[in-house]
């Protein structure tokens, strides 16, 4: 399929109602957007299959679903610096934020470096992109120690802070994946909770609160990785 045909088929799956839909009942404001929804461009994804040179030609095409739709054809293997760089900045929403960062950058061979980095920018969506990554990464490495996600906890503590509603969110998504890894992170995601309980910020608490809320339960979902160390007979 060529970038002129999959172009003629977003404009033919276009629904302005989706649109309204969208920004009402999920938050998701975006510039010149035509209303798909991801189920829709993840059955063009597949048709279409892998191709790098036209996933950055969609992106360039400014259309939102366009650059959702690049999301899902780049290979997180040849992404470089200078692109995720790019791409990042112009992250208008939560859904282009995530989906970008599920798909492509925390599968990629720079999803520390970028995590590390972006956690710490000002931008309310590349700050989630850190954290976005980091929480995806929790379940994207399979195989790394439990030393590796240690080192996360600090810098969801260091930004708890930010009341902003989609990092926040991000922050709490973090640390619930990092306490769904196995039962030792389960114990120290649950200690570092209750720490944020007593920090004086709102939004410290809030992620606190709905962290506990899941990592408490009985029968919440464990991943047991690595499943060298948290499978063995």
């Amino acid at each position: 399929m060529t970038y002129h045909e999959i172009i003629e088929r977003l404009y033919e799956l276009q629904d302005a109602d989706k649109v309204i839909l969208k920004e009402k009942r999920f938050g998701i404001i975006a510039n010149n957007s035509l209303g798909i929804y991801h189920k829709e461009l993840k059955e063009l994804a597949k048709e279409i299959g892998t191709d790098n040179k036209l996933a950055i030609q969609l992106f360039e095409s400014g259309i939102y679903e366009a650059r959702l739709l690049c999301s899902k054809l780049f290979n997180p293997k040849n992404i470089t610096e200078d692109l995720m760089e790019k791409w990042v900045k112009t992250f208008e929403n939560w859904e282009i934020c995530d989906s970008f960062c599920m798909a492509i950058f925390a599968k990629s061979e720079l999803a520390l470096l970028k995590m590390l980095e972006w956690t710490e920018r000002s931008s309310e969506f590349e700050k989630r992109a850190g954290f976005t990554i980091m929480a995806t990464y929790c379940m994207a490495d399979k195989k790394a120690e439990n030393d590796l996600f240690e080192q996360f906890f600090p810098i969801i503590k260091r930004e708890a802070h930010d009341d902003r509603l989609y990092v926040k969110k991000a922050v709490n998504w973090a640390l619930r994946n990092i306490g769904k890894r196995n039962v030792d992170l389960n114990k120290r995601a649950i200690e570092v909770a209750k720490e944020l309980l007593n920090f004086k910020s709102t939004s410290a608490k809030w992620i606190a609160k709905n962290a506990l809320n899941e990592l408490e339960k009985e029968n919440k979902r464990m991943s047991d990785y690595p499943r060298s160390i948290y499978r063995r007979s």
